[in-house]
């Protein structure tokens, strides 16, 4: 989500003492990931990687190939616009914007403008369920969505151990579930989209100690992309020099 600056205090909650099952992971490949990339949003589809940048003036919405980091189609977005999450819906993809209520969408094939939705507060993640988009806002809470008009269908409050859990980033629906990175850790969550009760935590501590050369001036943990046919996971974070496909390692309860 939003820039490095903002929320400067964040104390995450205490995830590392959860009553639910952990991960841990395996690298099974690393591939390119542009060091420039202030990556916000993540998805696989049909063979091809998407991906969505922040900041103002280097905000993009963009079709990049898995094994070489190189971009093969590209939407810019006007210079005010800090972008923030996509999801793809049909044939569209909707890109979210962190504090401008406007949320872009735009021709998976063509990458032209088709039009614009609104919604209030700020925009992070955005995923689908394949029946509503949802969306996180930084806060506890997941917004279940209609994918045609924005408007609001649902919210859930997410939880651990019975305590609200804030900043919800970037999500991706896996197998029933949405898994969320929470912003400025290293950590991911899998969520129950129905009760909003977190029913796993994975620890990625150290994964960038995985990228191939120096890693340089690297930010927070954050992506999340889930190939279906395959059952392939991968993940990255902003400005980081590489992309990880992972395997999810399940740790011996305490």
């Amino acid at each position: 989500m939003a820039s490095p600056v903002a929320h400067a205090q964040v104390v995450a909650a205490p995830v590392e003492a959860a009553n639910v099952t952990r991960f841990g992971y395996r690298v099974v490949k690393a591939y390119p990931h542009d060091p420039k990339a202030f990556t916000e949003g993540l998805f696989f589809l049909d063979g091809h990687l998407y991906e969505s940048t922040g900041m103002e003036g280097a905000s993009v919405i963009r079709r990049v190939d898995l094994d070489t980091g190189k971009v093969q189609r590209q939407f810019d977005l006007a210079p005010e616009y800090f972008g923030e999450g996509i999801a793809p819906w049909k044939d569209r993809i909707i890109g979210l914007t962190w504090k401008h209520g406007k949320a872009f969408v735009i021709g998976k094939a063509s990458f032209a403008l088709e039009g614009h939705l609104t919604y209030s507060g700020e925009g992070w993640g955005l995923t689908h369920d394949g029946q509503n988009l949802i969306m996180s806002d930084g806060t506890d809470r997941l917004r279940f969505l209609d994918p045609e008009s924005f408007r609001p269908v649902r919210d859930v409050p997410v939880t651990i151990r019975g305590k609200p859990l804030d900043y919800l980033n970037e999500l991706e629906w896996i197998d029933g579930a949405v898994y969320a990175n929470i912003w400025q850790t290293d950590y991911i969550v899998r969520i129950d989209p129905r009760t909003g009760t977190v029913t796993g935590v994975v620890d990625l501590s150290g994964l960038l100690d995985h990228a191939p050369g120096k890693a340089g001036n690297v930010d927070v943990l954050n992506g999340i992309a889930y190939d279906a046919q395959t059952r392939r996971l991968f993940v990255t974070g902003k400005y980081w020099p590489a992309l990880f496909e992972i395997e999810l390692v399940e740790k011996p309860a305490n």
